[in-house]
């Protein structure tokens, strides 16, 4: 297994991480992702140890907090093996300190995420959305305070616009706070938005890209194909609503690439589609999830061999969308690009 720093940190993580969304799931979103228990989440931490991945992401969010309860269990006695990554600010509760990145609520959440994860630290809480109720200054000097009590270790935002992070890293720069170093995103070949504004601040600051739902939403696993309707067993019945929008048309083009380099070199659509992701700059860690053991050790099988320049280049080429503005002039005109070549 590859391992990378984390942006600007000293904090090396593997180039796959496992989502811990699927241990434990309830409700509308989560019950349809997976409901592993207790015994066979640690099944999949062992595997994923044996693989190299250390890395394992949950939320306060996942299932009401038991995705933590369920993890916390199956890491049991052997934490110094893992590295644990949760999120917080999105509402637990209808009351008016259940949601948000205030002083207080952090305080509660990371205190509550501690006895759940029944751990005396985090290695990674990120913002899990951006509060525009609470100044970035409350917050940002919050998560300094819980780094200095060695609650958590590190800190990073997730889903934030360029600007919010922007703000928030500039804000830890002029009062000497802890900075985010990571950044967890959507980023797959269905939906390259994250390469306009985020990459190009990603690279500039030294935020490292944790990338969710590598195969957009599920629709990446090669079952979904044109011309044929959707699988009885795909959670898309459930859950397409909650996730990013993807175009049929453009989804079925990239699909039929996906299956001509799987013939070409005996990987699996969602190996292929994985592995792309590991190579794109800025990417520290791409979030792997599984319901069971067989779609772990193949999603596992997406690194340790690398895809062609040409194989590269056809993907390149049938996932590309036209940038919207400001981004578009410095992708068509080279007077533009001389300026500020894009990343991709």
């Amino acid at each position: 297994m590859e391992y990378r720093n984390l942006g600007a940190s000293g904090l090396r993580v593997p180039v796959l991480s496992f989502g811990a969304g699927t241990f434990a799931g309830s409700g509308p979103l989560f019950s349809a992702w997976g409901s592993t228990d207790a015994a066979e989440a640690r099944r999949l931490v062992d595997i994923c140890l044996e693989a190299g991945v250390n890395l394992f992401d949950t939320a306060d969010v996942y299932s009401a907090g038991a995705s933590e309860e369920v993890l916390g269990e199956a890491i049991r006695g052997r934490r110094d093996a893992v590295l644990i990554s949760t999120k917080t600010a999105l509402p637990m509760g209808d009351g008016p300190a259940d949601w948000g990145s205030s002083r207080s609520r952090l305080i509660k959440s990371v205190d509550a995420a501690l006895r759940r994860l029944g751990t005396d630290y985090i290695d990674l809480l990120q913002l899990h959305a951006f509060d525009a109720s609470t100044p970035v200054e409350e917050t940002l000097s919050t998560l300094d305070s819980l780094v200095k009590a060695g609650k958590i270790r590190y800190i990073g935002a997730s889903n934030f616009s360029g600007w919010e992070l922007m703000k928030s890293l500039a804000a830890s720069q002029k009062h000497s706070y802890v900075r985010h170093v990571a950044h967890q995103v959507y980023y797959s070949l269905a939906g390259r938005d994250y390469e306009w504004e985020l990459m190009p601040l990603a690279s500039d600051q030294n935020v490292g890209a944790l990338v969710w739902s590598p195969l957009a939403w599920g629709r990446l696993t090669g079952k979904i194909r044109r011309g044929q309707p959707l699988p009885q067993t795909s959670r898309l019945h459930e859950t397409a609503t909650f996730g990013p929008p993807v175009d049929d048309e453009k989804l079925f083009d990239i699909v039929d690439v996906l299956d001509e380099i799987a013939g070409e070199t005996g990987k699996s659509v969602p190996q292929i589609a994985i592995n792309w992701l590991v190579n794109r700059p800025t990417v520290a860690s791409v979030i792997i999830g599984a319901r069971n053991e067989e779609q772990l050790r193949q999603n596992l099988g997406a690194v340790g061999w690398v895809l062609s320049k040409e194989q590269i280049e056809r993907l390149d080429k049938v996932s590309e969308l036209t940038a919207p503005y400001p981004y578009f002039p410095y992708r068509r005109q080279e007077g533009f690009a001389r300026l500020n070549p894009p990343l991709v």
